[in-house]
């Protein structure tokens, strides 16, 4: 199996959730959004998805996520971790906002981070190649996003990763799905609908 770079580890730490975030009292104090279940993700071919527990707080891990620099620092924030017995991971993150203009602008900025992450991922590191692909909007509640990067080393290291922000009134919740290969092999239809399922059941 071949290495990964400092991108490609940096989407594993960030997709398998190996890293947990303790429930903060702000978080703990509201009830959570919906969360998606296991069956909600895309269909893996050879292994079974594996839901964790919903957890108050940002990941710690998030803080290094170039694509989602305007996650950290929310006060009423949760995640929750999927796995799979292989090498695909992913993690949803709600965050509830003060208000509807709060959420507005913290999707504007999510949207930014993501569409602009290839570009400083390569200024990182010049030894890994970055692609971005706008798979476009999608027709739920406030609106939602779909995006993939994808990350190539020059000794031939590949990771490809779907991510989608999404909006139901005050609360805004991001999808982050990943494994080794490139876009072709993502399940975009698939990640599309997970990310309508994931507005939907936020309230």
């Amino acid at each position: 199996m071949p290495k990964r770079t400092g991108a490609g580890a940096l989407l594993a730490v960030t997709v398998t959730g190996l890293a947990v975030a303790l429930a903060g009292p702000a978080a703990a104090a509201q009830k959570a959004p919906g969360f998606l279940a296991a069956k909600d993700l895309p269909p893996h071919p050879s292994s079974s998805w594996t839901a964790g527990k919903v957890t108050g707080g940002i990941p710690d891990d998030v803080d290094g996520d170039t694509c989602l620099r305007a996650l950290p620092g929310h006060e009423y924030a949760w995640h929750r971790d999927f796995r799979t017995d292989l090498d695909t991971g992913a993690r949803q993150i709600t965050v509830v906002l003060p208000d509807t203009r709060s959420a507005k602008q913290l999707t504007s900025w999510l949207n930014k981070d993501i569409k602009s992450c290839p570009a400083r991922i390569e200024q990182q590191d010049p030894d890994v190649e970055a692609v971005g692909k706008d798979f476009g909007k999608l027709v739920v509640e406030e609106g939602a996003h779909v995006y993939g990067v994808h990350t190539e080393t020059s000794y031939g290291a590949s990771d490809v990763r779907l991510l989608s922000v999404g909006r139901d009134g005050r609360t805004v919740t991001v999808v982050n799905w990943g494994q080794m290969g490139d876009l072709k092999d993502a399940p975009v239809k698939g990640f599309k609908k997970t990310t309508v399922t994931a507005v939907n059941k936020l309230h």
